[in-house]
């Protein structure tokens, strides 16, 4: 079994990902995608994050319709910080394993809990970022597998202060996620910086 992950806070869970995963299907031979969000994200500390259960029902949603692409739990229902390490750990061993990663996350890779574990355990796959140099990310992780696609100018900080600000957001994201957004009251009343 190959298996893609893509982890995030998924806050909320955005086109771009979803593009981003179709590109990923389309130029690395996997059996499936699992989008995996954050329970505890270790490195948002910085930030309030939406509890866990309504990135978990974004994320629902919006791969509902999309083959190849499914959601997994196990970091919402893991107790704790959210180590990748503790993921990957988790699978048989005997699963080959690609690790989704953004070219600014693949930068910093070396940052990350027991990182050449990391690296040892699965294949990182990199997707280009707007203004990240993809030389300087092939240098931290000479080993992993660059997509060709434009970058995404997409991100759920943008969608977070446009449903703050009472603008339409709709666009960018699956129309099931922007009506629970709207349904549970999720962001409108959240600092704008958040």
């Amino acid at each position: 079994m190959r298996t893609g992950i893509l982890g995030g806070t998924f806050d909320p869970i955005h086109r771009g990902h979803t593009e981003a995963a179709t590109a990923v299907g389309s130029q690395v031979a996997l059996d499936r995608i699992l989008f995996m969000p954050a329970g505890d994200p270790w490195q948002k500390t910085d930030r309030d994050v939406s509890p866990g259960f309504h990135r978990l029902e974004m994320t629902r949603l919006a791969l509902e319709w999309v083959a190849g692409l499914d959601v997994d739990s196990r970091e919402i229902d893991r107790h704790g910080p959210t180590h990748t390490i503790d993921t990957l750990e988790s699978f048989d061993s005997a699963e080959e394993l690609f690790l989704i990663v953004g070219a600014d996350a693949a930068v910093g890779i070396s940052s990350w809990h027991r990182a050449s574990d990391v690296l040892s355990r699965a294949t990182v796959v990199v997707l280009p970022r707007e203004g990240v140099d993809l030389e300087t990310a092939a240098r931290a992780v000479p080993e992993a597998v660059f997509i060709e696609m434009k970058p995404i100018d997409i991100s759920s900080t943008t969608i977070r202060q446009l449903v703050r600000m009472d603008l339409p957001f709709d666009h960018l994201v699956a129309q099931r996620v922007a009506e629970y957004i709207e349904s549970n009251g999720l962001y409108a009343d959240v600092p704008v910086n958040r």
